[in-house]
């Protein structure tokens, strides 16, 4: 599906939402503090994760068409380090963002690279780079104001593309759905909807319309709730208490313990 952002507005907003993630990095009262929504991770590691994250991918880009991970890119990710003080840290976070987007700009959306998603809907160059990377920026930003006690909702338009982008990159897949084939729907409060199909010829999302030509075949179960709330939910941040659930619930439970690369 394509997205409903231009490459442009990608950049802005994942600048835009990196620095909202450094500003509330530097009002936590410690680099140590536990992410709730990350229960692995301190605050440090969250911010080393999205700043590697950053630099990984800006290698990756640089090296252009590719069909297995630029070794540079491995190389350096593998030696990272990030410091510990924590204005030092901003810093370094502050120049991973600006790789990532110096990387982009240079790219441009169509140019060819190694992604992760290769069996997915979303293509293999900079733009669906750009796409998946605002998506990490948007919920990490959010985990680390879960930490300061005070989350905010997701911007719609980020939200909006970002229910598109999980299902179109992280469900997508021409792997064989191992249960009775089903659908699931997902509502945006805003009105824009999507349905994920799967079966035997994989998972598939589609673009509902707004009015009418609704497809016939009923949900196995149907997700509403904002477009923020949505991502959340996709993403493992809220509970399923915190959508709107219709139908067999049970049947989320099998899509999100499902790995098709296994």
């Amino acid at each position: 599906m394509a997205t409903t952002l231009e490459f442009s507005d990608l950049r802005r907003l994942t600048d835009e939402r990196a620095s909202a993630f450094r500003a509330a990095v530097a009002s936590a009262p410690t680099l140590d503090a536990q992410v709730p929504t990350c229960p692995e991770w301190t605050l440090y590691d969250l911010v080393h994760h999205l700043g590697g994250g950053d630099r990984f991918w800006a290698a990756v880009l640089g090296a252009g068409p590719a069909d297995v991970p630029p070794a540079r890119a491995i190389a350096e990710r593998a030696a990272l380090t990030a410091p510990r003080d924590r204005a030092a840290l901003l810093d370094w976070s502050q120049e991973s963002t600006h790789l990532l987007l110096n990387a982009l700009r240079e790219a441009g959306p169509q140019r060819g690279c190694w992604t992760w998603w290769g069996a997915s809907h979303s293509p293999q160059n900079a733009g669906a780079v750009a796409r998946h990377r605002l998506q990490e920026t948007a919920v990490h930003t959010y985990d680390v104001q879960v930490v300061l006690g005070a989350p905010q909702p997701l911007a719609q338009q980020v939200a909006l593309d970002g229910v598109d982008e999980f299902l179109s990159t992280c469900c997508a897949t021409t792997a064989a759905w191992p249960h009775e084939p089903t659908a699931f729907d997902f509502h945006a409060s805003e009105g824009r909807s999507w349905r994920l199909t799967l079966d035997a010829d994989g998972a598939r999302p589609t673009r509902l319309p707004t009015t009418g030509g609704a497809p016939d075949a009923t949900p196995g179960a149907r997700v509403s709730a904002t477009a923020g709330d949505l991502v959340l939910y996709l993403y493992d941040r809220i509970p399923a208490d915190g959508v709107h659930i219709d139908g067999d619930a049970s049947l989320l439970d099998l899509l999100r313990a499902w790995d098709p690369e296994e």
